[in-house]
């Protein structure tokens, strides 16, 4: 019988004091310490990378149970999963500088994208036109680039130089793109044209403390922000104020995803207790 620990959390917001309940949605060690890219498919099923060993992909039932999905091949470690709109799975294949695929049906593995000029491609978000947006650090020398990757696997450099590129989100109408950079602490956006063109960088917030890794918008466009180290997810409204922020029960979080019936459940990994924790929020997230 699987054991849940679940704990009474304050959530902070900069003008009131509510309670909160997180709690654990699967048992420990089910995954590895490198637990990260959680994505539901238009089924609803939850798949989460590094599933008992690195370098897998698990699928996560309803009830918190979880088995493995899929092999990757020798060499290659997930980060990130999407789904494009044919239900293909999208990774980010960080060691092999690759984008993957994986068929759905049969589970086989092909390169979807591959760039000699990636560092080591971290996360994911797509469109409704099946662009993905990569985020790619370098984490020896705390520098990072942004990448397109249209739906014939082509990969355009959209901006060089950047610090530590690590969560990366579209707001729900998608004409805003949020990117991060988790050594300087600085979360940027930009405006994104209908071809998928970025400009008109801003620096939307900088924290002072923690790091920072996966990013999710809710339905009414507000951001959250998984503080890796700190254990809490700072939510942002869309114009750059800071709403709340939510104690999870590990410190290393690092990434999101929401689902559930209503899209109100919210699903964190974890990679300290290796684990997903999960908590109800007020609002769906934004595909919802």
């Amino acid at each position: 019988m699987k054991a849940f620990f679940i704990s009474l959390i304050i959530v902070i917001c900069s003008s009131c004091s509510t309670t909160s309940v997180v709690s654990d949605f699967t048992a420990a060690d089910l995954f590895t310490g490198s637990i990260e890219g959680p994505a539901f498919d238009a089924n609803g099923a939850l798949y989460v990378v590094n599933f008992r060993r690195n370098g897998t992909i698990g699928k996560v039932d309803a009830d918190g149970s979880a088995d493995l999905f899929v092999e990757l091949p020798q060499g290659s470690v997930a980060n990130s999963i999407k789904f494009n709109s044919r239900g293909d799975m999208l990774l980010a294949d960080y060691p092999m500088h690759n984008v993957l695929m994986v068929d759905m049906k049969t589970k086989s593995v092909s390169v979807f994208s591959h760039n000699e000029s990636f560092n080591q491609p971290n996360d994911l978000c797509i469109n409704k036109n099946d662009q993905l947006f990569a985020s790619d650090p370098h984490w020896k020398t705390n520098s990072g680039k942004l990448w397109r990757i249209d739906p014939d696997g082509s990969s355009t450099l959209l901006e060089d130089s950047m610090g530590t590129t690590n969560g990366i989100e579209l707001s729900p109408n998608e004409k805003t793109l949020y990117v991060n950079e988790s050594i300087q602490r600085n979360v940027w956006k930009y405006s994104v044209n209908a071809a998928g063109n970025v400009s008109g960088k801003t620096l939307f917030y900088h924290f002072d403390d923690f790091g920072m890794d996966g990013m999710k918008c809710d339905k009414v466009g507000n951001l959250y922000i998984t503080r890796h180290g700190k254990g809490t997810i700072a939510v942002l409204s869309p114009d750059g104020v800071f709403l709340k922020e939510i104690l999870l029960n590990g410190k290393n979080c690092s990434n999101l995803v929401f689902g559930g019936r209503d899209g109100k459940n919210v699903f964190v990994t974890m990679q300290d207790r290796k684990i997903i924790e999960y908590f109800t929020n007020d609002i769906p997230g934004k595909s919802y």
